[in-house]
Formats: C-alpha cells, structure tokens, sequence
C-alpha cells in the first residue's frame, strides 16, 4: 500500500500543478476566447442557414457547401483555407454540367498567391456560381445574390449568401458590411 502511495503522490502533484497552470492560461487568454466564441457562433449560424439550402442539381448541391467553406475563408483572410475551398471546387466542378468555367476559377484560388489574387478570382467564381445556381434552383431554402460596389477597384462585385447579413469577402474585416442584397433566389 505505501509503494502505491509513494508512485501516486508525483502523480498527483504533476495533474494538480498542470491543471493549475491550465487555469492561469485561461484567465490569461479570457478575452482572447471570448473572441473566439463569438466569432464561432457566427460561423456556426452561417453554416446553419448554409445547410437549410437544398439545391435541385445534387453535384452542384456538394459544389455549394465548398463554396460557403472558400466565402467563410475569404471573410476571414484565411488564404489557407481559401487554397483548400477552391481545391474542393476545383474537383466537384468537373462533375456538374457546365462547370468548366467554375473550376477553372477555383484553380485560380488554388494557385493564387496571396489573399488578394484569390479575391480576384473569387469574383469570376462567384459569377460562374452564381449562374448555375439560378439554372438549377433551389428545392429548399433561399439564397441571396449580395453586391459589393467597391470591389474589383469599385467595378463591383457579386457572391451568394445564405443570409440577409451582409458579410463581406472582398474585403473582409477592413469592409465587412459592404455591400447589399440585389437579388434572392427561391
């Protein structure tokens, strides 16, 4: 009994002191998480009104949720994340009907160097997208077609959201609310 004692004390003091420490980090970083989780929740709700959209042409339904993924990215300046959407687009484009334009712009996200250039890309994109969706139709939920008039060097530029919110990808935090909705698709 007391060699158990003996090898469970160290252990004990280990998982009491990490755990001390843990908590300090936290306290630490409480701002910092409070951040975080707000802007989760945000994802989330996006993410949400993006899986109540059923579009009639399943392929171009799965194309669709890698689209919400690049737009979230480019919201956030997340150039990585960007890389990774317009990969996924890339491949389901070549299995929807009229997708060659739509994947050859996600190749440009893909190669893209910088955020900017994949912004730029996002907008041809964006329009190829938006097109099929019109073409194919919605079996459930509405999509809204937001413009921003100070993209692209204020020749404007469109993308489709799931919500009435304006959130921005052209600009992202510097513009997030520019823009507005032109149109909705049923």
């Amino acid at each position: 009994m007391k060699q158990l004692v003996r090898a469970a004390v160290p252990v004990l003091t280990v998982i009491l002191f990490a755990a001390c420490n843990d908590q300090g980090a936290k306290s630490e970083n409480a701002t910092d998480t409070a951040a975080l989780e707000v802007h989760d929740h945000s994802s989330m709700a996006d993410s949400n009104a993006a899986a109540a959209i059923q579009l009639k042409d399943d392929k171009l339904n799965a194309v669709y949720q890698h689209y919400v993924h690049l737009t979230t990215a480019l919201i956030n300046g997340d150039e990585a994340e960007a890389k990774i959407a317009g990969n996924a687009i890339e491949t389901g484009a070549a299995a929807v009907a009229e997708g060659k334009a739509l994947g050859a712009a996600a190749a440009k996200i893909t190669a893209a160097g910088d955020i900017e250039a994949q912004r730029t890309a996002y907008a041809d994109l964006s329009n190829n997208f938006i097109s099929l969706v019109k073409k194919s139709g919605l079996n459930s939920g509405a999509l809204y077609v937001d413009f921003c008039p100070m993209a692209m060097n204020d020749k404007g530029a469109y993308w489709l959201s799931a919500n009435k919110e304006v959130k921005n990808p052209y600009f992202g935090e510097k513009m997030m609310t520019c823009g507005e909705v032109k149109e909705t698709i049923e």
